[in-house]
């Protein structure tokens, strides 16, 4: 059983089915991924769920965490976690323990698409930093989207 359910909390609607354009990228993602891992060993998996989250420049932080609310199946298959970052950038902390000091850190940029799976699966992760100045006017003014940073974290149930 996992903690997701099939319909939206707000209005009780049914969500609707992920766009194939989101299945194609995380699926080629992967893919690639997979060619540059080697001897390690890397699952696929088709996503059929995605958890949008916006970060403004005031909330810009997310504690840390392990996502584990999917099946047992899911987890225990080390399915990957597909996370693609779109606007402001922000530093990215992860770990395998909450210890702050053991903690390693990336840069995520708009565009970015980072994967964990694998070894990796239950990794604590977490964002500290958002640079809301990393998104030109410019670019704001032609996409639309207001200051800060969008997620979109794909995975499977």
């Amino acid at each position: 059983m996992t903690r997701y359910e099939k319909r939206f909390r707000s209005d009780g609607s049914e969500p609707p089915p992920l766009p194939y354009e989101f299945i194609s990228l995380v699926e080629n993602a992967i893919q690639d991924a997979q060619s540059h891992m080697g001897e390690v060993e890397f699952p696929s998996m088709c996503p059929d769920i995605c958890v949008a989250n916006f970060y403004s420049s005031i909330l810009g932080q997310l504690n840390l965490h392990q996502d584990c609310d999917e099946s047992s199946d899911s987890l225990k298959r080390g399915l990957p976690v597909v996370s693609i970052s779109i606007g402001s950038s922000m530093k990215f902390v992860y770990g395998h323990s909450e210890d702050e000091n053991e903690l390693d850190d990336v840069l995520l940029e708009t565009g970015d698409v980072l994967i964990f799976g694998g070894k990796s699966r239950h990794i604590f992760y977490g964002v500290k930093e958002l640079n809301s100045y990393s998104y030109h006017r410019q670019e704001l003014h032609e996409s639309k989207l207001r200051s800060g940073r969008l997620n979109l974290t794909l995975r499977q149930i």
